[in-house]
């Protein structure tokens, strides 16, 4: 991988993987954008605080029968609670997203916009749509606030700005759900684990 320098701090800089876009500066915690070999300043990388975890970046686990790489960490707050948001490459270099709210986990991994489901108007609590011939149900509705973020994304994470995500659980047990900012929108599909289903490889 190329290595770059830290606008803020001149700090060596060299992202984990060919698709990074997002990274942030271990030296001074700066968030830095990373866009046809250049690198620009996103801001600050937040603050997280200490919290008890199954694993956490840098961790190499396995969940699903499949070995995953932890690159990067990013925490949202939805005002009563928070959750953290594992972003993750596979053992053949595939992106997938892990995240633990509560003790509860999930893995997703982006929908192709092709794949997105489709539905009439505005997603509300209890509603239900059929995708890929699974019908789901709308479980969660909400706003959030990413409040901070460490080590490398393969999108654009600002601490300080805010998302709609609605999660909807399907009959079959697995789960769709979809993060909204302005006129900007990601569509993922994954299942749920029980923490024992985790082994921590180092």
């Amino acid at each position: 991988m190329s290595m770059f320098h830290c606008p803020n701090c001149a700090s060596p800089v060299t992202p984990k993987a060919a698709t990074v876009k997002l990274t942030a500066c271990e030296a001074c915690g700066t968030t830095l954008f990373i866009e046809d070999a250049q690198v620009r300043l996103a801001g600050d990388a937040g603050v997280m605080h200490d919290t008890p975890l199954l694993f956490g970046l840098g961790s190499a686990i396995r969940l699903g029968g499949h070995q995953l790489q932890i690159l990067g960490h990013a925490r949202f707050s939805y005002g009563r609670g928070y959750w953290d948001e594992f972003w993750a490459l596979d053992d053949k270099g595939a992106p997938c997203w892990v995240s633990i709210d509560e003790g509860d986990i999930v893995m997703q991994r982006v929908l192709q916009r092709a794949a997105w489901p489709r539905y009439d108007g505005y997603l509300r609590l209890g509603q239900r749509i059929d995708h890929d011939s699974v019908e789901f149900a709308v479980a969660e509705e909400d706003d959030a606030e990413c409040i901070a973020v460490r080590g490398s994304f393969d999108q654009p994470l600002l601490v300080g700005e805010r998302y709609r995500f609605v999660n909807l659980q399907g009959d079959d047990g697995t789960l769709l759900s979809a993060e909204f900012q302005g006129s900007r929108r990601e569509w993922y599909h994954g299942r749920w684990y029980d923490p024992f289903e985790v082994e921590v490889l180092a």
